[in-house]
């Protein structure tokens, strides 16, 4: 067995009582859950010397040890779907993404992702991201729509990529909150770390050593009697940013399960603020309302600066809308 990744730690107090699979997948993040509880089966892992079942419980100054083999790669299988193409040139391509649509394979999602759509349609994409993601400078979430650039060749995908890296880009997102800012406009800068225990949520920390420096500026374009529309943007690209700060603040993002906002949403909560369940009306939103509508980046070739922007999705459409009609 070839060792692709070798693991050492004490366990310290803040981590007492948790599950070894969930420990590893925090202190691991390049492996799944599936893939350490498998690590964890084929004896890769020892718990002071000794293997150990996935939900044994560690105790503070236990010593793990991982002596992995390398993750499976899963290469993308191209899939004819439809995209939505804002821009394309010999360098770029940026789309908007829809709803319900995962960038790059990930466990749970391994079919209808956007690279199975682009190996479909296009011949030539970056190889710096690696065979799973082709193409693939940045990303947004599974329910996140809008612009997402994509890059044709190595050149163009590490030049752009740089702009990120150097926050030379400007990205502007649009969501509805459930809650309305106290104030027209703010800067927040909060850090953001690991939640101490929902692994798929992140969170404010300040007293976290893995959390990270974050900023984000927003205006409130509309207030509703319940909801506001702001546009955010972000200074800095942490993992669920303008999520993790705006439910800080108190403002969920609206149909955001993972982070409060209620969920799902019907027309007649849109008007009153509260709904009749019992009448089961069918949701006008069932995924957060937070949207990529405009990014500007640096051309790599000419040096031009490009604005992408892409249009709300029907959902929102509707949303907004009901919303509109409320207050007029």
């Amino acid at each position: 067995m070839a060792i692709e990744l070798c693991f050492s730690c004490v366990v310290d107090s803040e981590y007492q009582g948790i599950r070894l699979d969930k420990y590893l997948a925090l202190k691991i993040p390049s492996y799944s859950r599936v893939q350490l509880r498998s690590a964890i089966g084929a004896g890769e892992v020892t718990v002071d010397g000794r293997t150990a079942k996935p939900s044994y419980k560690l105790k503070q100054a236990q010593t793990v040890l991982c002596e992995l083999s390398a993750p499976a790669i899963v290469v993308p299988h191209p899939e004819d779907i439809p995209l939505d193409i804002l821009y394309e040139d010999d360098d770029l391509i940026a789309i908007n993404k829809p709803a319900q649509m995962v960038v790059h394979p990930a466990k749970g999602h391994w079919q209808g992702t956007l690279v199975s759509a682009l190996s479909h349609h296009f011949q030539q994409l970056s190889t710096v991201g690696g065979p799973e993601r082709p193409g693939i400078i940045h990303r947004l979430d599974r329910d996140t729509t809008g612009v997402i650039v994509v890059a044709k060749h190595d050149q163009s995908h590490q030049l752009i990529a740089k702009q990120f890296e150097n926050r030379t880009t400007r990205k502007e997102y649009h969501c509805l909150t459930l809650g309305i800012p106290d104030r027209d406009r703010d800067l927040i800068d909060e850090p953001i770390g690991p939640h101490p225990y929902v692994r798929e949520r992140m969170a404010v920390r300040h007293d976290h050593p893995r959390a990270r420096s974050a900023q984000s500026f927003f205006h409130v374009l509309e207030r509703f009697r319940h909801i506001a529309l702001l546009q955010l943007e972000p200074k800095t690209g942490r993992t669920h940013q303008i999520r993790v700060h705006l439910q800080h603040l108190g403002y969920p993002i609206l149909a955001d399960k993972l982070y409060g906002g209620r969920h799902p949403i019907t027309a007649e909560f849109l008007m009153t603020g509260r709904d009749h369940r019992e009448k089961e009306p069918t949701p006008v939103l069932t995924r957060q309302a937070l949207h990529s509508a405009k990014l500007t980046i640096t051309h790599p070739r000419t040096g031009n600066a490009l604005t992408f922007e892409a249009p709300y999705p029907p959902d929102l459409v509707e949303t907004i809308k009901i919303l509109r009609a409320k207050n007029s």
